[in-house]
C-alpha cells in the first residue's frame, strides 16, 4: 500500500522538472566556424601579446636573443629606464610622445573635416558625383606602400615635384628646402598621412549621411533652416554615433601608424618625424635591446587603452544624458 503513493510522488516530481532539451542536429556548427577565428586571435594577437608583456620583463639583448629562456629577469628595470625623463632613454621617448600627440590631433581633426566636408558636399546627386567619389576614394585604395614612396619622391630637395612646382614654375624666392629633414619632417608627414587618411573618413560619413531621410533636410529648408544650420542640427546629431567609432579608430590608426615615417625617412629619422612606433622599433632592433622596447610598447599599449576607456566613457554618459 505504501509503494503507489511514493510512486506517484516520483512521477509528479519528475514532470515538474523543465524538460531537458534535445541537442538538435548540427550543434556544433557554430562552434566549428568560429575555431578558426579564434585560432588565428590566439596566434597573431593572444600570443604574440604576451609574449611581449614577458619580455618586457627581461634583458633581453643581443646576447641572448638566440636563447630567451637564459635572459636574466629584469623586473620592472625596463619600465623605469622608459619612464626616466631624466635621462637620455626616457628623454628621447617623452619627445617622440609629444611629437606623435601632435601627429595625431592634426592628422585625424584636418582628416575629419576634408572626409566630413567632401561627403557633405556629394550628398546631392548631380553630374559627375560617382567619378569626383571615385577619385577622392583613390588615395585609400592606392597600395600603401606606392602612395608614400610616390611622396618621397615628390618632396626631394632638387628633384621632387614640390620644390619643382613652386620654385621653378611659380618662381618662388629663398633656397628650395628640405622636406624630409629638419624641421620640415613633421609638417612632411603629417601631410602624407591626411592623404592617406582622409578619404577613409569621407568613405565612412558619406555611408552615414545615406541613412538620413531628405525629408528631414527638405523639412528644415521649408522652416527657414540653412545648409550650415542644417549641418550643426540635423547632420552632426544623426552621424553621432558614426563619428564616435570613426574618430576613435582613426586615432588608434594614426598613433601607431609606423608605415609613414619609415618609408618617408628610413632608419634615420629626425626628431621632428620622430613617431612613438617608429622610436620603439629603433629602439628595439637598432640598439638589439629587445626588453626596453618591448617595455616601451607595453606602456603605449596602457596609454591607448587609457584614453580609448575614457573616450567612451566619456561618449556614453553624454549619449544618456541626451
Amino acid at each position: 500500500m505504501t509503494e503507489a503513493p511514493t510512486k506517484r510522488k516520483t512521477r509528479g516530481h519528475q514532470a515538474d522538472k523543465p524538460a531537458r532539451r534535445a541537442r538538435t542536429a548540427g550543434w556544433w556548427l557554430p562552434y566549428v566556424l568560429l575555431a578558426p577565428a579564434v585560432i588565428f586571435e590566439l596566434l597573431i594577437h593572444v600570443i604574440p601579446m604576451a609574449t611581449g608583456i614577458w619580455m618586457s620583463f627581461i634583458k633581453l639583448t643581443k646576447a641572448f636573443i638566440a636563447n630567451w629562456g637564459n635572459a636574466p629577469a629584469a623586473g620592472i628595470a625596463n619600465y623605469n629606464v622608459a619612464l626616466d625623463f631624466n635621462g637620455a632613454v626616457g628623454a628621447a621617448l617623452l619627445q617622440s610622445f609629444l611629437v606623435t600627440c601632435a601627429f595625431t590631433v592634426l592628422v585625424v581633426a584636418l582628416s575629419w573635416i576634408l572626409g566630413m566636408a567632401a561627403a557633405v558636399a556629394l550628398q546631392k546627386n548631380f553630374r559627375g558625383r560617382g567619378f569626383i567619389r571615385t577619385l577622392f576614394l583613390v588615395p585609400y585604395a592606392l597600395p600603401m606602400y606606392a602612395g608614400i614612396i610616390a611622396w618621397k619622391f615628390m618632396l626631394q630637395k632638387d628633384t621632387g615635384a614640390i620644390n619643382h612646382f613652386f620654385y621653378d614654375n611659380l618662381h618662388l624666392s629663398g633656397e628650395k628646402p628640405f622636406w624630409l629633414i629638419g624641421d620640415n619632417a613633421f609638417l612632411s608627414v603629417v601631410i602624407v598621412a591626411i592623404w592617406r587618411l582622409w578619404p577613409f573618413a569621407f568613405l565612412m560619413l558619406m555611408a552615414g549621411l545615406q541613412s538620413i531621410p531628405s525629408d528631414v533636410y527638405e523639412a528644415s529648408a521649408v522652416d527657414g533652416a540653412k545648409p550650415f544650420r542644417q549641418w550643426r542640427s540635423i547632420t552632426l546629431p544623426m552621424l553621432r554615433p558614426v563619428n564616435m567609432v570613426l574618430i576613435l579608430v582613426m586615432f588608434l590608426w594614426t598613433f601607431n601608424d609606423f608605415n609613414t615615417p619609415f618609408v618617408l625617412f628610413g632608419n634615420a629619422q629626425p626628431p621632428a618625424g620622430d613617431l612613438i612606433s617608429f622610436h620603439i622599433y629603433n629602439a628595439s632592433f637598432l640598439t638589439w635591446n629587445f626588453g626596453s622596447g618591448a617595455a616601451m610598447s607595453v606602456l603605449l599599449l596602457l596609454f591607448l587603452l587609457l584614453i580609448s576607456g575614457i573616450y567612451l566613457i566619456v561618449l556614453n554618459r553624454r549619449s544618456r544624458r541626451a
